[in-house]
């Protein structure tokens, strides 16, 4: 290759290596493209080092402190049960996001993906320039992905820094807060906010709406919100944030509700309110792309954008901000570009929030149904009625399915309870494969197992149940 003022030809650019750029840049080498990845940070995005992964270590490690104070019930007791949180950080740091890291780097490498290092830049829609801060270089291509994500957003009153936190500094924390105050009661903030409590922290909770993780139905976010209230969690719903004054050692924090003006101080404020995409600062107004508002990129069902040659995923694209979906994408705009016959689907999209217990769906929720014209109905199976949850002594929750009346097809389905994350897996399957009830009825399930309670809601969605 020759480099400086020639251009360096690619088949496929892809700007952004988080969990749509780095595998929309292995499936498009898979597919025999010359494939080069721009990051400007560090490989595997904000999922892999500040957000999705981080976030589930410092969850686990919050749980364990938590069974080990709390397992009288067992038999087991312990005595002063300490928590080192350097050697906390230290193992989500080296032995979780860093192997995580290092093996995505591993799998570029092993697809001969190259990684270019520094910000990229739209010259022209074929042309784009990857910057350092003491050099550059322009590249042509085929065709560019962009795969940026997005970043926290930052209120009126509460500027980044110091004791007021984005996702990224709550998880490199170097103490556990006596108090934390959390902004925002979405996935993030909810997520964290267990995190920290189940490792000492009191924790409060603000949230603009009248319910926190309003993406959830009621009755999963009230085990939630019962789980929060036993560890003395305080959750002020249509609350909203106005000011947060800093000193050396606290935060105090103001908040309005039905117009009344509230101050708590605390050690640090966590503010989760959502996120924006990073479509800034690319040369994108250069190319013309249509864009929303919000400045999401507006695709087609493959991932192509206003301009043939430009493509984008995850989210940076309308639609939910989640790390699936963004791989998902990926694949399906990696294999456009090589010619495959390929369509986005999100019929069974999952989503999942690991709070305790955790909370997940897919399809569609009964209002989703009924709103689309469907004729359906939902059976509801207590984890209570359980063996494997009782064994776990976890039997708050329930799976649901969401069924047509005509032939039991299963549209939908939600699982709150504990280890959601992984049965809701078999309930994407039913919902993508178009099973119905009896299908999911007529599998054997293995015993004791959590996955036992869908075959148990598949038999009540039938009207012949058995443990219930």
């Amino acid at each position: 290759m020759v480099v400086g003022d020639f251009a360096i030809e690619l088949d496929t650019v892809v700007i952004g290596s988080g969990p749509g750029g780095y595998v929309a840049a292995i499936r498009a080498a898979e597919m025999g493209q010359k494939v080069a990845v721009v990051e400007r940070g560090a490989i595997g995005g904000v999922c892999l080092n500040v957000g999705c992964i981080p976030s589930k270590a410092l969850i686990t490690a919050g749980h364990r402190f938590h069974e080990a104070q709390s397992s009288e019930v067992f038999g087991v007791t312990a005595k002063d049960v300490e928590i080192d949180f350097s050697k906390t950080q230290e193992w989500k740091d080296k032995q979780v996001v860093a192997k995580l890291t290092g093996g995505v780097k591993m799998l570029l490498k092993k697809h001969k993906v190259e990684i270019l290092e520094g910000e990229a830049y739209f010259v022209d829609e074929h042309t784009l320039r990857v910057m350092h801060p003491d050099s550059a270089q322009t590249y042509t291509f085929n065709n560019a992905i962009i795969a940026t994500g997005s970043r926290p957003i930052e209120i009126k009153g509460f500027k980044f820094g110091g004791r007021v936190l984005d996702s990224t500094g709550a998880l490199n924390l170097k103490e556990i807060p006596k108090h934390l105050v959390v902004i925002g009661g979405g996935y993030i903030g909810s997520e964290l906010a267990g995190a920290y409590a189940n490792m000492g922290s009191k924790v409060t909770i603000l949230e603009g709406l009248d319910s926190i993780l309003s993406n959830f139905d009621k009755d999963m976010v009230k085990i939630v919100v019962d789980n929060f209230k036993k560890k003395g969690v305080d959750i002020h719903t249509s609350a909203m944030a106005k000011e947060a004054k800093e000193t050396d050692k606290s935060v105090s924090v103001t908040y309005e509700v039905d117009g009344k003006a509230e101050t708590i101080d605390a050690d640090y404020v966590l503010v989760t309110v959502g996120r924006r995409p990073n479509t800034d600062d690319m040369g994108l107004d250069t190319l013309h792309l249509d864009m929303t508002d919000r400045g999401l990129i507006k695709v087609d069902e493959q991932g192509r954008t206003s301009v043939p040659s430009i493509w984008a995923i995850g989210d940076v694209v309308p639609g939910l901000a989640l790390a699936h979906k963004a791989s998902y994408e990926a694949k399906i705009a990696a294999e456009a570009i090589s010619g495959k016959k390929v369509a986005v689907d999100y019929r069974a999209m999952p989503a999942v929030c690991f709070t305790d217990p955790e909370l997940a769906s897919v399809g569609l929720t009964e209002k989703e149904a009924k709103d689309k014209g469907l004729d359906v109905k939902v059976s509801k199976f207590p984890l209570a009625g359980n063996g494997r949850a009782l064994s776990l002594n976890q039997t708050e929750g329930f799976v649901r399915l969401v069924t047509t009346k005509e032939d039991n097809s299963i549209v939908g389905a939600q699982f709150a309870g504990v280890n959601a994350s992984d049965v809701i897996a078999e309930l994407g399957l039913a919902v993508e494969s178009g099973m119905n009830a009896e299908d999911l009825a007529l599998t054997i399930h293995a015993h004791p197992s959590l996955a036992e309670t869908v075959m148990d809601d598949a038999e009540l969605a039938l009207g012949l149940p058995i443990h219930v």
